[in-house]
């Protein structure tokens, strides 16, 4: 990330609102803004997936069933308007035979994919597949459900509005009876 241009980027922005980027409360805005970025809003860019699924366990008797984390709390940023969409993410894999992965992992790869510019369906599916093919799980589920900013504040302005995405990728999408059994287990209260 180059915070000099991303700094220059933002106060560009602001004085072409018609404001004073000198004004006491404006002045540090630049900085302000490129730190949320780098720190939180942005670090997505910064991992990549080997260096999130570190963690492997060997439990050879005790794989066969579907591991799920329900309501995975995440934010992101439209790529369309820069604004925020937030909800929550139920992520399941079906690991292979031994080999699962420590359950944070799961939550981690939906930060380290939200934590940059996206479209909810982009990132549904990039949650998959980087949990397909990073564990070498035998199946994989992801549902997330957001409110997005562009929707609610600007444009057709429906507040309360709610948008629901899947991806299923291996046995979990093929085998009808585990695909209703994590279907109904991420929809269950």
């Amino acid at each position: 990330m180059d915070k000099e241009r991303m700094e220059q980027g933002v106060k560009m922005f602001l004085e072409g609102l018609g404001l004073d980027a000198t004004d006491q409360h404006l002045r540090r805005t630049p900085e302000r803004v490129v730190k949320a970025w780098m720190e939180e809003f942005g670090n997505g860019y910064l991992l990549t997936p080997d260096k999130v699924l570190t963690v492997e366990f060997s439990e050879p008797d005790s794989t066969d069933g579907l591991v799920i984390v329900r309501n995975i709390p995440f934010y992101s940023h439209c790529a369309h308007h820069l604004v925020m969409f937030d909800g929550t993410a139920d992520v399941g894999y079906l690991p292979k035979k031994g080999r699962i992965t420590g359950i944070s992992k799961l939550a981690r790869i939906v930060d380290m994919y939200s934590h940059r510019l996206q479209v909810q369906e982009r990132l549904t599916f990039q949650v998959a597949k980087c949990l397909y093919d990073g564990l070498d799980a035998r199946g994989v589920g992801v549902i997330m459900r957001a409110q997005h900013a562009c929707m609610t504040c600007r444009g057709a302005k429906k507040p309360g509005s709610e948008t629901v995405t899947s991806t299923l990728l291996g046995e979990i999408r093929d085998d009808p009876q585990l695909r209703n059994e994590f279907l109904t287990l991420c929809t269950t209260e």
